[in-house]
């Protein structure tokens, strides 16, 4: 990049070393190469501001930043000779990260020196301008509308929008109702919230309303408060001083809302990224009338009130956006408008996408066309052949490199499954546990949300239930097919030996070239994902995976083997195994997990259980096993299986939506060290054992929406350990055990929608630990005779809310 630098010829030469020296060991390092992107990208930065400031000869201020410069030189050549291993990277890791901040205060200070400059000889311009007024006589007419100009001008939205008209009139009744200052409209990157925001702006409603008191303010990553301070200022034709801190540009801030509102004002500020909540509040402090911020952000912010999410376009709307991009004539050949269609599905209804796609096609060849969308039909990334798309999405998760690295991962996580597919969040609770420590379900549910507000993914709930209990097994994930291929992309950067994670997409029995060219290759990934079709016939690869710690297998057979290479991961210790035909699969070689002494984890979906229990080897550090969807059978039955030998030292069992279990087998109460036992949804279980009195370690009992369970045992007296009890939705328990006071450390009792629950026991008095119980509005009346005598307990009634979107597979 050759620049006419200002300031010295010290300065100018400092910058186009350090320029040099960023492109250079750029493209020879892999370990930095995403700092010293983020560099060069300050670098480019200062390009229009060193020019401006040309305007005005000014070198104030330079000495101190030419030093670092040239300091930043050697640092750059420093890292070039860093190597992967080296003790010494995250040392440099910190130091290139406050050569960035550096710069950037840099291009700050030059931004605001210029504003100076230009206030200076906008003095002088305006006595020449007020001479030319007069001679003129101000042929202005005082009733037609001044336009805006400058920085605070309302932008122009593209000449063609489709698909807006909805969300601008939803846009209008939600922001400009009088309870409301501030909305966030908030979707991910490419998804058109700016194109929404200027058409707003230009709504003749709006404009009527707000007249030329609109202020639309485009951020950067890291805003600058004085900076957008003195350009409101700059925009009314005022001047203020130099702010010496924040709380004086707070403090003019303030003047300035004050001085404007009188009349009604709007201001827009886009694309606001995470972490700009301070600034957010200081706009929101003031709850004025007429007073509104629009915000445009892929972050939530949902501390600012509910947000508004703009949804992907629908067909009919998708498919004239491609029209116009691609420049297609409205009669255009069957055989292109059939491939049109082909492509507007592949991109999912993602304006950018379509946009980005329709441009690279305009003006090709069908044969081009048909080639694309092959190579798309069968896997290849739609981001690979477009830059633009791919570094607008790619930012999103770039943001998240220095700030949160662990939540990068989770998104990055998420390409395990099939895309169209919904994620269990209890599966990537077990993933996120042994992957990142998070050992607390509720931390990768608060991941999950974060990357909700983020717009990168998308947490659904069947039920909206405000109380937390670790009960997460109606939470479902669900992501856009975009999102998704970014973090196959991402994830796929890496040489295959040394990725994180490999994500391997098998049809039929095609192996992915790679693969059967690595056959002797140690693989590095940590997790590995493997999704086959229905005509896979399970002839598998010979991998060497020798520090794989999660194994995610999707498959859609009536049979399947696990690999034979699975006996070969010695780390494993998640197994997340998912069918997704119609009717529960047989599952074979399971007895090769016997040889796995670090697997901590089962989850297996849609799976006959009898098929395993068969050969089911001790499996001495397994702690936790969820069935969710299977066929149990008599898997547990005497004669098949002992489950105390095969899971000695089990924790956690985790049965959900199996609806062919009708009793629990009695062989599970032989699992003494169980702590907790989870039975959801199987709405034909009927009875538990009552030998369930002899799990003494059990401190949680989950029988959730276990529609036709009849009662409780009275053995459950016996759990002393027992802190919470779930009994929630369970309509045909007419009774709980005469003796349930006996159970002398219980915390919590969940008993809402107990429908046909008619009294409680007089031993609820001895209850003395217990402190919440949850109910329902007909559930409450039965605890009011006790609540003289019960002076430490508290009823929470919570009223139903039921959630249908988890319903739908496809993410829109």
């Amino acid at each position: 990049m050759a620049v006419d630098l200002v300031g010295g010829g010290t300065f100018r030469a400092a910058f186009q070393m350090l320029f040099d020296a960023v492109i250079a060991v750029k493209k020879e390092t892999t370990m930095f190469k995403s700092l010293l992107g983020d560099i060069k990208s300050t670098l480019e930065s200062l390009q229009p501001v060193i020019k401006e400031r040309e305007k005005y000869k000014s070198k104030e201020g330079l000495g101190n930043f030419t030093t670092q410069m040239e300091e930043g030189v050697k640092l750059v050549y420093k890292c070039s000779k860093v190597g992967v291993w080296s003790c010494r990277k995250y040392r440099y890791t910190r130091k290139l990260d406050e050569l960035d901040k550096c710069l950037q205060r840099l291009v700050e200070v030059l931004k605001v020196q210029c504003i100076r400059d230009a206030k200076e000889t906008l003095v002088s311009l305006r006595n020449i301008e007020t001479v030319l007024h007069r001679i003129e006589g101000n042929l202005v007419m005082q009733n037609q509308p001044e336009k805006i100009n400058g920085w605070s001008s309302v932008p122009e939205p593209p000449p063609v929008t489709v698909g807006l008209d909805v969300p601008l009139k939803e846009l209008k009744i939600k922001l400009l109702k009088d309870d409301v200052s501030m909305l966030v409209l908030t979707a991910a990157g490419g998804c058109g919230k700016t194109t929404l925001a200027k058409k707003f702006c230009q709504d003749q409603e709006v404009r009527d309303k707000f007249k030329n008191n609109i202020f639309f303010v485009t951020l950067s990553k890291k805003p600058n408060l004085d900076l957008i301070v003195h350009e409101l200022y700059q925009r009314k034709g005022s001047q203020v001083p130099a702010f010496e801190n924040e709380v004086i540009a707070v403090y003019w801030l303030q003047q300035f809302l004050k001085e404007t509102s009188q009349n009604p004002v709007l201001f827009v500020l886009d694309d606001v990224w995470s972490g700009s909540e301070s600034l957010l509040e200081k706009f929101d402090e003031f709850k004025m009338t007429n007073y509104k911020v629009l915000v445009t952000s892929r972050f939530a912010f949902p501390r600012f009130g509910s947000p508004y999410h703009l949804e992907s376009l629908n067909d009919e709307d998708a498919m004239a956006l491609f029209h116009h991009s691609a420049s297609l004539e409205d009669k255009s050949s069957y055989a292109r408008e059939d491939l049109s269609r082909k492509i507007v599905e592949l991109c999912k209804g993602f304006p950018l996408a379509i946009t980005a796609v329709g441009r690279s096609l305009r003006g090709q060849p069908i044969e081009i066309w048909r080639k694309r969308v092959m190579e798309w039909s069968k896997g290849s990334s739609i981001l690979a052949s477009n830059n633009d798309l791919l570094a607008c999405l790619k930012s999103s998760i770039d943001a998240l490199d220095k700030e949160k690295p662990t939540l990068k991962e989770c998104f990055l996580d998420l390409c395990s499954f099939p895309k169209d597919q919904r994620i269990s969040a209890a599966t990537l609770i077990d993933m996120w546990a042994e992957l990142y420590g998070l050992d607390e379900p509720s931390l990768s549910i608060a991941n999950l949300y974060e990357l909700t507000t983020q717009s990168l993914a998308n947490l659904i709930a069947a039920r909206n239930e405000r109380e937390a209990d670790g009960y997460y097994t109606e939470h479902f994930v669900t992501q856009h097919d975009m999102l998704r291929e970014l973090a196959i992309h991402q994830a796929s950067q890496d040489p295959i030996g040394k990725r994180k994670r490999l994500i391997i997409d098998i049809r039929g029995d095609n192996l992915p070239n790679w693969l059967t060219e690595a056959k002797h290759q140690l693989m590095q990934a940590r997790l590995l994902s493997i999704s086959t079709d229905g005509a896979f016939s399970n002839k598998w690869p010979n991998m060497q995976l020798p520090k794989a710690e999660v194994l995610v297998l999707n498959f859609e057979t009536k049979s399947y083997n696990l690999p034979e290479f699975v006996k070969k991961m010695d780390k494993l210790k998640v197994l997340i195994v998912t069918n997704f035909s119609f009717l529960p699969a047989e599952l074979n070689n399971f007895q090769l997990l016997g040889s796995s002494s670090n697997l901590k984890r089962i989850r297996l979906e849609h799976i006959s259980i009898p098929s395993i229990s068969k050969n089911l080897k001790q499996l001495q550090s397994v702690q936790k096993i969820s069935l969710f969807m299977c066929s149990i059978g008599q898997a547990f039955s005497k004669g098949s299986i002992n489950i105390l030998d095969a899971l000695p030292n089990l924790g956690e069992m985790h049965i959900d939506y199996c609806h062919d279990l009708v009793e629990l087998p009695v062989e599970v109460c032989d699992l003494i060290r169980l702590k907790k036992l989870s039975i959801t949804n199987c709405h034909n279980l009927s009875a538990l054992p009552e030998k369930i009195g002899k799990l003494l370690s059990l401190e949680v009992l989950r029988l959730r929406s276990c529609t036709d369970l009849l009662e409780l045992p009275s053995s459950i007296r016996n759990l002393k350990k027992l802190n919470f009890l779930d009994i929630s939705y369970c309509f045909s328990i007419k009774q709980l055990p005469e003796h349930i006071g006996e159970i002398c450390s219980l915390k919590k009792l969940n008993m809402r929608q107990c429908s046909r629950l008619q009294d409680l026991p007089a031993s609820v008095l001895d209850l003395e630990q217990l402190k919440n119980v949850i109910c329902d509005e007909e559930t409450e009346i039965l605890w009011e005779p006790f609540l003289p005598l019960l002076k430490n307990i508290h009823i929470k009634v919570l009223k139903e809310d039921i959630n249908l979107n988890w319903l739908h597979k496809h993410p829109s």
